[in-house]
């Protein structure tokens, strides 16, 4: 028994030694201007989503959903989350790709997650990420109404979507581009 468990040990010790000398010597990359693989968005997302579980407190929005909390939502999220995210013209944002993990396009996909856990993400930011903690910057106030407008996104009451259109040159909703007529024949093709 006593040398199974020699065995077990020192097996630790060389995959504990090895990793490490992998990642001393250099030899795992670090560039942020590749998409990460499969296994790695998997493992990472997985990650953040049980230490929210975790460590989220289960708070419920304090604000109302009212117009004025949507359109200041709007504003904060246009001045402070834009950048990375996306801006509510649907355009994707200039350094999204430019970050590892690529930041998330959070108007085009809103994210599905309850209030309090996107509130915790926007109030202590992800870390190994490029989410930074908005708690010293935001108040708290403009931190629920960026969770409220992310977590309603699909379903914003009329006046609001009127004021979206009015604004940012377009709606909640993409613009769906109509199909173009015979767009399975080719040029060529004669009846």
């Amino acid at each position: 028994m006593g040398k199974f468990l020699t065995g077990v040990v020192i097996t630790l010790l060389v995959l504990i030694l090895g990793g490490l000398g992998f990642l001393m010597l250099g030899l795992f990359p670090t560039n942020a201007n590749v998409a990460p693989p499969r296994f790695e968005k998997r493992i990472a997302n997985s990650a953040v989503d049980a230490s929210m579980e975790r460590h989220a407190p289960r708070v419920n929005n304090p604000l109302n959903p009212t117009d004025q909390n949507f359109e200041d939502g709007m504003k904060a999220y246009t001045m402070n989350c834009a950048l990375c995210h996306g801006g509510l013209d649907h355009k994707p944002a200039d350094l999204a790709n430019s970050f590892y993990p690529p930041a998330p396009n959070l108007i085009s996909h809103p994210p599905d997650d309850p209030e309090w856990h996107i509130f915790y993400t926007i109030r202590t930011g992800v870390r190994y990420t490029a989410m930074p903690s908005w708690e010293k910057v935001l108040s708290e106030k403009d931190m629920w109404q960026i969770t409220m407008l992310l977590s309603h996104m699909e379903k914003l009451p009329p006046g609001v979507q009127d004021y979206w259109k009015a604004n940012f040159g377009a709606g909640p909703e993409p613009e769906q581009k109509e199909p173009l007529k015979d767009a399975g024949q080719s040029k060529d093709h004669k009846d």
